[in-house]
């Protein structure tokens, strides 16, 4: 361990590998709006956040776990359930006049077609504009959940339609 008079600590989120700062200063030096897209095991989060001098604020939000007041009836934490929530999110964002944003993964580990850019299709299809590569984006099929099972892309459609309702 480093020691001595000149020894600087790491803030303590840096410490607990949380937080890259040098990353967070790049998104917020933009001075647009970040989507905050975060996976756990069961669900998807996808947040839209705006820096203030005070602290962050949320401006839109939405869990996988509402889909299933809209009728989803299947997991939460899969391709499908991220590509609504991202479409839910970017609906909410929209009616709050929030029309571009920066994509913020944090210090998770994207990898090409799966849950966090499924979350980012889902907000491209609801009208957010978000800087991207296009080769990044999941495929059609996938994205309506055909490669989980028969019933899942029937339940997508009913509940994407039940979102892009007012």
């Amino acid at each position: 361990m480093k020691q001595g008079p000149h020894y600087r600590v790491p803030f303590r989120r840096r410490r607990e590998g949380r937080t890259d700062y040098r990353a967070r200063s790049k998104l917020l030096r933009s001075g647009k709006p970040r989507v905050v897209v975060r996976k756990t095991l069961s669900q998807t989060i996808v947040q839209f956040i705006v820096a203030d001098p005070t602290g962050d604020r949320v401006v839109a939000t939405a869990h996988s776990l509402e889909l299933k007041e809209r009728g989803w009836a299947a997991g939460t934490g899969n391709l499908p359930a991220a590509y609504l929530t991202g479409y839910l999110a970017g609906k909410r964002a929209s009616a709050k006049g929030v029309t571009e944003a920066i994509l913020d993964l944090g210090l998770q580990r994207p990898s090409k077609g799966g849950r966090l850019f499924a979350a980012l299709q889902g907000l491209l299809d609801s009208g957010v504009s978000v800087p991207h590569s296009p080769d990044v984006l999941p495929t059609k099929e996938r994205v309506r959940g055909a490669h989980i099972g028969e019933s899942i892309p029937t339940q997508f459609d009913a509940v994407k339609t039940k979102l892009e309702a007012p």
